[in-house]
């Protein structure tokens, strides 16, 4: 009879698509090389066999040929009966290309290794990486849909404090039976402080499930609201004050409210030109990579120049400044 695959995945002969995926996550997960460095011979040839038993009995052609012939005849050792001589062992040679482990692993958990980080050293399953990668291509794998992407309009104060957002979202899953069913869902998005525009939060597979397709990624933007006081240079602030010209030349104090609400008085005693810019190290936004450390605040200038002077005034001038 060859290998009982029901009995590997110790399931019966009845079970469901929904009692194999079951089955064979507790398995592969329990018998994956990387989970078992003591044993791994044995947990290699073991989760082969799983991986094998799961890509046969989740495949309805694979499966019926192999309730009726067994191993043997789902590899094309035993003309099945009627055949007209061999030429029936060849359709089952060709029905049955096996996945590799790591390949079925992966499409099932979205990763290659149970710790999602590809692993450690050159054993975290790369002695099983080849074994048959030359033919297995080509066999029709399911296919992915695209990636469905949103916008996350965030406020400055969000992305300077870091915030948490929950989207509601609602989206079609398939039954043990395969009619689709919609259900809402609340995704908790987590925004880090110094995030920038264009930072992408990826939820895998969190898209409409259709038979045979994998469910699209749901990605979410991060997408910056204007602010009435602040404009953003990467990890820089930049505030632009009006002042009139007295103030320009006789000095001028700053006075601001931060994004987290504390107050800053920076008074400047330059002479303040139309390029003139004052900066305040630190008073910038968070960096992403390392939030203890920040961008400058950068003062900008526009000075009111006056649109007419009386001949006293001009005088006046002439007098102080030449």
């Amino acid at each position: 009879m060859g290998v009982d695959y029901y009995k590997l995945l110790q399931v019966d002969r009845s079970a469901t698509d929904d009692d194999l995926k079951k089955a064979y996550r507790k398995l592969a997960m329990k018998w994956h090389p990387d989970k078992n460095p003591t044993n791994k011979k044995e947990a290699e040839a073991k989760f082969k066999q799983i991986s094998e038993a799961y890509d046969v009995l989740s495949d309805p052609q694979k499966r019926a040929v192999y309730d009726q012939y067994g191993e043997e005849g789902l590899k094309g050792n035993v003309p099945p009966p009627n055949a007209g001589g061999g030429g029936g062992a060849s359709y089952f040679s060709t029905g049955f290309n096996p996945r590799s482990a790591d390949d079925i692993f992966a499409e099932f958990f979205g990763f290659s290794t149970p710790f999602g980080g590809g692993g450690g050293g050159p054993g975290a399953g790369g002695s099983m990486h080849h074994h048959h990668h030359h033919h297995h291509h080509h066999q029709a794998a399911p296919r992915k849909v695209a990636p469905i992407e949103n916008k996350l309009p965030c406020s400055l104060e969000d992305l300077y404090k870091g915030t948490t957002k929950k989207m509601k979202i609602s989206r079609e899953i398939l039954d043990v039976s395969g009619k689709a069913t919609q259900t809402e869902e609340i995704l908790t998005i987590g925004v880090k402080p110094g995030w920038k525009k264009g930072t992408k939060i990826t939820f895998p597979e969190k898209g409409n499930e259709h038979p045979g397709v994998i469910p699209a990624d749901l990605v979410f933007i991060i997408d910056e609201k204007p602010h009435p006081v602040f404009t953003r240079d990467g990890n820089d602030l930049i505030v632009t004050q009006k002042i009139s010209l007295a103030e320009a030349l006789t000095g001028y104090t700053v006075n601001l409210t931060t994004l987290d609400g504390r107050t800053l008085t920076i008074p400047i005693t330059n002479v303040i030109h139309p390029e003139y810019e004052e900066v305040v190290p630190k008073e910038g936004m968070p960096l992403q990579k390392d939030q203890t450390k920040k961008g400058n605040l950068r003062i900008k200038f526009n000075i009111k120049f006056p649109a007419r002077l009386t001949a006293e005034q001009k005088s006046g001038f002439k007098k102080l400044l030449g």
